[in-house]
């Protein structure tokens, strides 16, 4: 069975994490990816686009480009904003399929559940639900 790019993904995305020993690394290398997501613009941060159930605020976008869905997302805190980088690294630029067919298993790989505060994991959660929904609409 071949792999897709979004298992790819969460393969690499959990060997970067190994190096860590220490959560705090963890937490600072997830504040670095977040400080390195595109521009959103201001015009996007409207009520239609934002996640419901997220800490902070949370908005995120959808566009197609040819077969795959492309996801672009910005929150107003460094960590959420980290966490939206995971996010987009896994299944940004994927088709829906392979959204669809990619388990999310790898926040309990990566420790993020057992790591982060209950209301951002269900922010978190409710990031990873907005994009499932729209990979089923494809």
């Amino acid at each position: 069975m071949s792999t897709s790019g979004a298992e790819q993904a969460q393969q690499e995305l959990i060997e970067d994490f190994e190096i860590f020993d220490n959560w705090m690394d963890r937490y600072q290398y997830i504040i670095d990816m977040g400080k390195q997501l595109p521009d959103f613009p201001e015009e996007w941060k409207i009520e239609e686009l934002k996640i419901q159930g997220c800490q902070s605020n949370v908005w995120m976008r959808h566009e197609e480009e040819g077969d795959k869905l492309v996801f672009k997302a910005t929150s107003d805190a460094a960590i959420v904003s980290g966490l939206i980088a995971v996010l987009l690294r896994i299944y940004s630029e994927r088709t829906a399929a392979e959204i669809r067919a990619t388990e999310p298993h790898f926040l309990t790989d990566l420790g993020l559940d057992k790591h982060l505060s209950p209301t951002r994991s269900n922010g978190l959660h409710a990031m990873l639900e907005k994009i499932y929904a729209v990979a089923q609409q494809k």
